[in-house]
């Protein structure tokens, strides 16, 4: 993972897509919330505005004994009513925009010019209104208030409080929901877009997986979008040039190899004519040299590797059964294996370089140790040997053809020096690898890695 984000194009779009999609809808509920409680602070205005001018019109026409009854009719709740001789607001009383909400409301239900008659004021707190027949409910609102004071024509005030509700929290059951439904909805329709879209790349990480085993692979069919296509148009383009280079390359060393007998025949008949007998000797041991290197050559040329048809075999057997071989052509071979474990490969060419690495630490190593292990992902065959070792800055180097190094790869052992490069060829070409390393305790071990 990098940070806290998956390790898969598909996990990483998926979560910056419902992340982004949660932000935008947070964001969109809060503007949606602010503009409501701008809205219903508005209506409010009108409403409160309204049942004020109401009030005030039935008190200024009622006579002095009725005007305590409407006033206690008229208070209430959502509405405290009080007469006084005095108004309940100084003149600087400060204002806000809810008042100037509540003042264009008053001047336009007056619509008389009475505007000089009244005053608003705004507070945090609902006030203590005296003589007030009900309790001001103040709670809803967190006691924020709007006061005003009208003023009637015998110099007498009606005091009134309006206690501001507070709108719904953002963070509300139906803003929960919502954002529950809508991260379900995006979760599920994003991952079949996503899974849908990352597809390709799939299936070319199989493509080119696949291309190591087998270049000869048919090619990928060619569809989805544009842009998929055309990826698909190269890959295909690049796998069908290096099939043409690997042929062509086996057919001109297998052409060149195959020319190279006739000449080393002729060679040998007319070395039978070489009276000295010494110097025929030495002829004829050049010519045998020079055959097993073709022999070698041609084996190498073929590419069984490629060639073989898959097919799933017991690798355990298989590694058991060139152990066997090893051993009954009277090399010191041990083998640790058990049980069975079925694996795809081309079994003949597995065979052929297991028994290159075993028979190469039998033979310069004194003694050969085989053991197989398994894991999820992977198989290693390593095989431990008694000998000099490699030095490490030549390790690669002995996996190029023809070379043979002093003191354990010598003319006189008979090696052509392809063993390694063919036993790495045909494991690379099964999508493994062959890696060697000398042991603490003396030895080479040569770890031989493929893919499950």
């Amino acid at each position: 993972m990098t940070g806290f984000l998956p390790d898969t194009i598909a996990g990483r779009t998926l979560v910056i897509l419902v992340v982004g999609l949660l932000l935008s809808h947070a964001a969109s509920m809060a503007i949606y919330s602010s503009d409501r409680e701008v809205a219903l602070e508005l209506v409010g205005g009108e409403h409160i505005g309204e049942r004020i001018v109401t009030v005030g019109r039935l008190v200024e026409s009622a006579s002095p004994a009725e005007r305590g009854r409407i006033v206690a009719l008229a208070n209430n709740p959502k509405l405290g009513v009080t007469l006084d001789r005095q108004g309940a607001i100084e003149d600087d009383a400060p204002e806000g925009w809810r008042t100037g909400v509540l003042r264009r409301a008053l001047v336009s239900h007056f619509g008389d010019g009475r505007e000089p008659n009244f005053r608003i004021a705004y507070a945090e707190s609902s006030p203590v209104v005296p003589g007030a027949g009900a309790e001001i409910d103040g709670g809803s609102g967190g006691g924020r208030a709007v006061l005003v004071a009208l003023r009637l024509s015998d110099g007498a005030w009606l005091n009134f409080t309006a206690p501001i509700e507070a709108s719904e929290t953002l963070w509300s059951l139906r803003f929960v929901l919502s954002v529950a439904v809508m991260i379900a909805a995006v979760t599920v329709l994003s991952a079949v877009v996503v899974f849908h879209l990352t597809a390709p790349l799939r299936t070319f990480a199989l493509a080119a997986r696949r291309l190591g085993r087998d270049v000869s692979a048919p090619p990928l069919p060619e569809r989805g979008p544009q842009e998929v296509r055309q990826a698909v148009r190269a890959f295909n383009d690049m796998q069908d040039r290096i099939r043409r280079f690997v042929e062509d390359r086996t057919q001109m060393v297998a052409a060149i190899s195959h020319d190279l007998q006739t000449p080393i025949t002729r060679m040998r008949l007319r070395a039978e004519f070489i009276e000295d007998a010494e110097q025929r000797d030495k002829l004829l041991a050049d010519l045998e040299d020079m055959e097993r290197m073709v022999a070698a050559i041609l084996s190498f040329a073929r590419d069984d590797a490629a060639a073989e048809a898959p097919e799933t075999v017991d690798l355990v057997a298989l590694v058991r059964r060139v152990c066997d071989d090893a051993a009954d052509a009277g090399l010191a071979v041990e083998f640790d294996g058990k049980g069975r474990l079925a694996y795809a490969c081309r079994p003949t060419a597995l065979r052929r370089a297991l028994s290159n690495l075993v028979e190469n630490a039998a033979k310069y190593g004194e003694r050969a140790r085989v053991a197989l292990l398994a894991a999820d992902d992977h198989i290693v065959v390593r095989i431990d040997d008694d000998g000099p070792g490699i030095a490490e800055e030549r390790q690669e180097e002995v996996f190029k053809p023809f070379v043979r190094l002093e003191g354990s790869r010598s003319r006189e052992t008979g090696g052509s020096g392809l063993g390694l490069t063919v036993a790495r060829t045909i494991v690379r070409a099964h999508g493994g690898d062959i890696a060697l390393g000398n042991r603490p305790e003396g030895g080479l071990h040569v770890e031989l890695k493929l893919p499950r």
